[in-house]
């Protein structure tokens, strides 16, 4: 499957289907949104799926009990780099240290969300989701396009994957892709014009039905368009570097890209982390990331400045190691915050500390709702007002200033 195009699923392009269920769950709800042409920052939202630990990645050097909790897999207070006493970036982190000086790039720890799960796919679904307490299924990046104004299918997109996103569930026009170049409809070739033959099959239909394939031509339209792309970093030859790259095509070739997701796996670390040095499994997870991150930001270049990037986990990892020398499914967690617009350069929150009183049933405690943060970055960089229909049952939180107003 090369692409998915998604109106709340109701359109799904790929192998073994042209057109699937134009008539989907709700789609006469909403087939497209008005409002001003939008000029807020393109959001892009990293998912560290399979549970990130936090704890090994922004380390709490000042606080002893981590120590105690974490004899074998701590990371020493003389390997972290960027410390400040309280806390300290893992060492694999040392290719975006520049920016964390220059304060572009920044953290937040005990971050979680209400009524938190170990399992990782209620966890990550009430994540995506957020909406607790509602029958809202849509996810919440959706619900920020519909309130930004989105109206053409490549607003949203989900980079790296076939398969439509859950944060983009819901009426609003999103795009799935594997890669830029790749995007085209399974079996498209010169002998087989399937896009002429959808348009002309679609041709006069009500929005109901046509729609959805005249978005289809719309993105394929815009992405066929783009010239050929020479990045102006060097990114890692990985899955991440690869859809990382794409996303900042997109937003250097201004096609209206206003949110963006990129999945990143393998943080279920339940055995031998490891110790904070290179060939270790933590370090070398790390170190992918930090170089996938730094090329980006690079990359960008005067573009950066617009683009706010936020890393979501569906759970943290428990305080105290297991005795396979790995770390057990936990809660409170810590965000990751790149861009223009970030104050970075330190920690932001409440830390409650990691003595065995302050925890919760043996995790960190979650001081800092997680659409707090995400909220902040929608006010102040991508220009949305209320955040009532994002967030729906939300408590207001205390912005925590981890970004500057557009």
């Amino acid at each position: 499957m090369d692409c998915c195009i998604s109106r709340r699923g109701v359109l799904t392009i790929g192998a073994g289907a042209a057109l699937t269920g134009l008539i989907g769950e709700g789609l006469s709800t909403r087939l497209a949104f008005a409002g001003t042409p939008y000029t807020g920052d393109t959001l892009v939202v990293l998912s560290l799926r399979g549970g990130f630990d936090g704890l090994s990645a922004i380390v709490p050097i000042g606080d002893a009990d981590y120590y105690r909790a974490r004899p074998a897999i701590a990371v020493p207070k003389a390997s972290v780099i960027a410390g400040d006493g309280t806390f300290g970036l893992h060492p694999a982190f040392a290719p975006l240290q520049a920016r964390w000086a220059a304060g572009t790039f920044g953290a937040v720890h005990a971050v979680g969300q209400p009524n938190p799960s170990r399992s990782h796919f209620e966890a990550m679904e009430d994540m995506e989701r957020a909406a607790a307490g509602t029958s809202i299924r849509t996810g919440w990046l959706d619900r920020m396009l519909g309130v930004a104004g989105a109206s053409y299918p490549m607003a949203g997109v989900a980079m790296g994957t076939s398969a439509p996103a859950r944060l983009f569930a819901g009426p609003a026009p999103s795009v799935s892709m594997l890669t830029v170049d790749g995007f085209k409809l399974n079996g498209e070739d010169a002998k087989t014009p399937m896009m002429g033959t959808l348009a002309k099959l679609y041709d006069g239909a009500p929005d109901l039905l046509g729609a959805p394939a005249r978005a289809v031509g719309q993105s394929l339209g815009t992405v066929g368009a783009l010239p050929a792309y020479t990045p102006g970093a060097t990114y890692p030859a990985t899955a991440l570097g690869n859809a990382l790259k794409d996303v900042a095509r997109l937003v250097k070739s201004n096609v209206g890209l206003m949110a963006a997701t990129v999945d990143f796996g393998d943080w279920d670390m339940h055995e031998a982390l490891g110790a904070p040095a290179k060939g270790q499994r933590m370090y070398d997870h790390l170190t992918e990331l930090a170089l996938a991150l730094d090329a980006f930001a690079t990359d960008l270049g005067p573009a950066f400045g617009r683009v706010t990037l936020v890393t979501l986990s569906e759970f943290g990892r428990r305080v105290a190691e297991n005795g396979s020398r790995g770390v057990d499914h936990g809660s409170g967690n810590a965000m990751l915050l790149l861009g223009g617009g970030v104050r970075g350069g330190k920690v932001h929150g409440t830390w409650p500390t990691l003595a065995p009183a302050a925890l919760t049933a043996g995790d960190l405690t979650a001081t800092t709702d997680y659409r707090t943060v995400i909220g902040e970055i929608l006010q102040r960089r991508c220009g949305l007002g209320s955040l009532a229909d994002v967030f729906p049952n939300a408590a207001a939180g205390t912005a925590l200033g981890v970004v500057a107003a557009r």
